[in-house]
């Protein structure tokens, strides 16, 4: 059988891993899926530096619409990340026919509705398992198999970079800008991290769970959203000496006046084992 040729747009850190990959599991994934899934177009402005990546076998361009207009890629996968020119090819990669598969949670979480709604009306398929907590993983197990379960809600710690500034805060007591900087030098918070430490990256990754534990369009704009950069040290301790431990949330739950949807610090007993999550 014919193997599934995909389409990378992008081979920057991401791409690149998703390249090396597909290319070390081939043979396992022909084993499970029955079918080989082969990489043979990226599209990347640099491309020299994808060249470098991907070697010879694969076609190289500059114009993420090449990779769309060909008929032979069955899926194209979204690696651009943010909002403008994403959507754009997200939404003519589907009206192409193509399966898409992408990370992009800024993306999903604010046009969503708009995307979900063109891949159904093309009979296509929007996969984005690595949007929300890949690790663990949670789309799928919304998706699938939960189905049948009524959720009456859904929290959890959706942001790595948060969390490891809280508790670093905690364990040395230090101020936020500290740990801050301690956290961007050993790579674990972006140069600029203001959609982490301002909740909006939680945000997003809530807004797609809320959106599929109980059926109802992405509405991120509807959210409440709170960071961290107000807290500082004493708050930790304050919170500790209570019994308590602050976690920044993402909360989604059901109530008589419709679906809450909210991103915040929150006072997590000492003995939970959400608040012993390091």
């Amino acid at each position: 059988m014919k193997p599934i040729q995909v389409g990378l747009l992008g081979i920057g850190t991401v791409g690149s891993g998703t390249f090396t990959v597909l290319q070390r599991n081939a043979q396992e994934i022909q084993r499970r899926a029955g079918r080989g899934i082969e990489i043979t177009m990226v599209a990347d402005l640099d491309v020299a530096r994808a060249k470098a990546v991907v070697g010879e076998g694969v076609q190289v361009v500059d114009d993420a619409r090449k990779v769309i207009a060909n008929p032979e890629i069955d899926i194209v996968v979204e690696l651009i990340g943010g909002y403008g020119i994403a959507k754009a090819l997200v939404l003519e990669a589907i009206a192409a026919g193509k399966h898409v598969v992408t990370a992009n949670k800024a993306l999903l979480a604010v046009h969503g509705t708009e995307i979900f709604a063109a891949a159904h009306a093309k009979g296509v398929m929007v996969a984005f398992e690595a949007a929300v907590a890949g690790g663990i993983p949670i789309i799928k197990a919304l998706r699938e198999g939960l189905t049948a379960n009524q959720i009456q809600w859904v929290a959890g710690i959706i942001n790595g970079t948060t969390n490891f500034i809280l508790s670093e805060m905690r364990d040395k007591g230090l101020d936020f800008d500290v740990v801050l900087k301690e956290a961007q030098r050993l790579g674990y918070a972006e140069a600029d991290p203001t959609f982490d430490i301002e909740g909006v990256d939680a945000a997003h990754k809530a807004t797609l769970m809320s959106a599929l534990a109980y059926g109802i369009p992405v509405q991120f704009d509807k959210a409440y959203v709170e960071g961290i950069t107000k807290l500082g040290a004493a708050d930790i301790k304050y919170a500790e000496q209570l019994g308590y431990r602050i976690k920044l949330l993402g909360i989604t739950k059901r109530t008589a006046k419709g679906i809450e949807l909210r991103v915040h610090p929150s006072l997590v007993p000492a003995q939970r084992l959400i608040a012993n999550v390091e």
